[in-house]
């Protein structure tokens, strides 16, 4: 039996598996947080985060007390089966990411393919995204796009990876640690020193910045500076007739 959240029985009930909830949260300004994720958070009986004191810090705003588990890239194989038992149980969780929609480049995906494949309920509460918000102040066409997450730190990988994002018809979204922001810049301006590029920093956050231009004037932009924040890049696509 399905027990959602705020539900007429309540979560936790025991008359049968409960239901997982992939939360989104802020990826920087905490009111950017959606009432149906207040109202989840609130009524679960307990959230998974990658990292609890960032999420401490987001339920503390609200006023929200929950059990809070640590689950993150360096853990999640091991928690995995303890919060599966407890959602069998008919307990309900939430699970949430550092910042944005869990799964996105972030853990998650692990947990609810094991929740789908025991027909547990999994529920999307969605919210804030670095992807779409970068696409958005971007200025680049997002009719059409792709997420490619992070590219490989280096190597013969790091090149094709570079080369397929280059050869792509659709707009594409990436993103990319600070420490490696200037070299990417590099690459991409020598592949294509005319692309179309918006690098976006700390979207939503007091230091936004959004750089826009071709590849080699952004490179030329940023080469200078000691990037910090979280990075999302927004590419343009292949010109028509490229490689054709």
């Amino acid at each position: 039996m399905r027990v959602p959240a705020g539900g007429t029985d309540g979560p936790g009930s025991g008359k049968g598996p409960g239901v997982l909830y992939l939360v989104a949260t802020p990826i920087g300004n905490l009111e950017d947080v959606t009432l149906r994720a207040l109202r989840v958070l609130r009524e679960v009986d307990w959230i998974a985060a990658e990292d609890t004191r960032r999420t401490r810090i987001l339920l503390a705003e609200h006023g929200i007390s929950r059990p809070i588990h640590a689950y993150h890239a360096h853990n999640e194989h091991r928690r995995l089966p303890h919060l599966l038992q407890r959602l069998r149980e008919g307990e309900c969780g939430a699970l949430v990411t550092d910042a944005g929609t869990p799964a996105i480049s972030d853990p998650g995906f692990l947990l609810a393919r094991a929740a789908h494949s025991e027909a547990i309920a999994v529920e999307v509460i969605p919210g804030p995204s670095a992807v779409l918000t970068a696409l958005l102040a971007s200025g680049i066409p997002c009719d059409r796009f792709c997420f490619l997450g992070y590219p490989p730190a280096k190597g013969a990988a790091r090149r094709r990876f570079l080369a397929s994002a280059m050869d792509e018809r659709r707009t594409v979204v990436l993103f990319e640690s600070p420490h490696r922001m200037v070299r990417f810049l590099e690459e991409i301006a020598s592949l294509d020193p005319a692309r179309p590029i918006a690098v976006c920093r700390e979207l939503t956050k007091r230091f936004e910045e959004v750089s826009r231009g071709s590849a080699s004037q952004v490179f030329a932009l940023l080469r200078e500076r000691a990037p910090r924040g979280e990075f999302t890049v927004v590419l343009g696509a292949a010109p028509e007739g490229k490689n054709a």
